[in-house]
């Protein structure tokens, strides 16, 4: 048995002010790094043997600060297939004033459908597409092998990566939202196959960003 450990990064100065980051190099906010700490914590006593993030600051952080409170060095790698969602010309705008220019309609569309797309960025479909030849060619190698693995992701690619890991449908996907800090921990058989799941949520009066 492995545990395969998802951790989505925790508030970066842009989710602080309500601006989609996409591939926006955001750093955390002052409090986004006290909530690592708080990630770590409920990491506390998992062995973890291989790491992997995306390319971007915030999750990059998110990992360092929860390396260093645990005092381990296991091997990270850094790869853009697990990077957030690419939100084309909406990102670096308040998303709230966006909801208020398009309708809520069209607005959830944006934030939640499957393959809604989006000028110049990536539909959620783009993302999974994106993440689950990674997850297979490389993550569910060292899971088969006994490892325990950690990602550090972000909403939507975490999102894309349950849906595959749950066999989740298109309805219940647009339903799925991965909390700032949240800790999804899965039991993974010699085979590959999901065998238990366990949320931690770190941060619980954060709420769902």
């Amino acid at each position: 048995m492995a545990y395969l450990i998802l951790v989505r990064h925790t508030k970066s100065k842009w989710n602080a002010l309500g601006l989609w980051q996409g591939w926006t190099d955001i750093e955390l906010a002052p409090e986004g790094k006290e909530e690592a700490l708080r990630t770590a914590e409920a990491l506390r006593g998992l062995e973890i043997n291989s790491v992997h993030t995306s390319l971007l600051r915030r999750a990059k952080e998110t990992w360092n600060i929860i390396r260093d409170a645990l005092k381990i060095s296991p091997l990270t790698v850094e790869h853009q297939a697990l990077n957030e969602r690419h939100y084309g010309i909406y990102q670096g705008k308040n998303k709230w004033e966006i909801q208020k220019q398009v309708g809520e309609e069209e607005f959830k569309k944006i934030r939640r459908s499957w393959d809604h797309p989006i000028p110049e960025g990536e539909t959620l479909q783009d993302v999974y597409k994106r993440i689950v030849p990674y997850y297979e060619n490389t993550i569910l190698k060292e899971l088969k092998e006994g490892k325990n693995v950690v990602v550090v992701a972000h909403g939507n690619s975490l999102r894309a990566l349950v849906k595959y890991l749950e066999h989740l449908s298109i309805e219940e996907v647009l339903n799925l939202e991965f909390g700032i800090g949240e800790v999804y921990i899965y039991e993974v058989d010699s085979e590959g196959k999901i065998v238990s799941k366990e949320i931690r949520a770190a941060n619980p009066k954060l709420g769902k960003i």
